[in-house]
């Protein structure tokens, strides 16, 4: 399914990223069909709420799309299909996953450092780019602190620093604002905007309907079938 847009200015960044476009991609966990044949396209500056109650699938799609979990179907950014993670991640795909999934004994500051020099990135910019992005998510100050000594909402905002500092074409965010307070929350989906304002393309899986309204459009899933609530504009 195509979600229709309205003509919005974006710098000239729909020339930088490719439109993401699923094709009954079906996800199965055994005899399960978390994922049914879901049909999805995607533009630069798009940024889209992924809904549904528990268990409805909408973790599956999000990881489906970074090639970390096998699919049928198609999912491809521009001319290039989705293999695997490997790839995805080399293709620009990144995830911030529901939890944080943080390394508990390593500190802030290089939870979010450590996936950008696997990337490539130069130490002292990847320096930089996890300062600004901490920064970003009010907790330049806990930088130096172990993940572990962080609260769960912490926790979480640092999951969110780690995948903006690493520049993605296409930003997955499973549940970014399940444990954050309304300031954090609000902070958290402002910069998801940011993201695709920066010409990025955002999907957000989310169970909160106030969460699900800062997006542009809205597409539920109820037993892994997809459909479309709400559209730009």
């Amino acid at each position: 399914m195509d979600i229709d847009r309205q003509d919005v200015d974006r710098e000239g960044m729909e020339g930088l990223v490719p439109p993401l476009v699923l094709s009954g991609v079906t996800v199965r966990h055994g005899t399960t069909v978390a994922v049914d044949a879901a049909r999805l396209e995607a533009h630069p500056g798009d940024f889209i709420a992924v809904t549904g109650h528990s268990g409805a699938g909408k973790s599956s799609l999000l990881w489906a799309i970074a090639g970390a979990v096998p699919f049928e179907g198609s999912v491809r950014l521009g001319v290039e299909a989705v293999s695997g993670r490997e790839q995805a991640g080399d293709l620009g795909i990144e995830v911030i996953p529901q939890g944080s999934a943080l390394a508990l004994l390593l500190s802030a500051r290089e939870n979010v450092e450590l996936p950008l020099l696997a990337r490539g990135v130069p130490a002292e910019e990847a320096a930089r780019r996890a300062q600004e992005a901490l920064r970003a998510v009010s907790l330049e100050e806990s930088g130096s602190h172990l993940a572990e000594e962080l609260s769960g909402g912490q926790q979480q905002r640092v999951s969110v620093a780690r995948g903006l500092a690493l520049r993605p074409r296409v930003l997955l965010a499973d549940e970014p604002t399940s444990e954050l307070d309304h300031d954090n929350r609000e902070r958290v989906l402002a910069l998801l905007r940011a993201e695709a304002s920066r010409g990025a393309i955002v999907l957000m899986a989310t169970h909160d309907p106030e969460a699900a309204q800062a997006a542009d459009c809205e597409v539920r899933l109820d037993d892994g079938r997809c459909e479309i609530v709400r559209t730009l504009g």
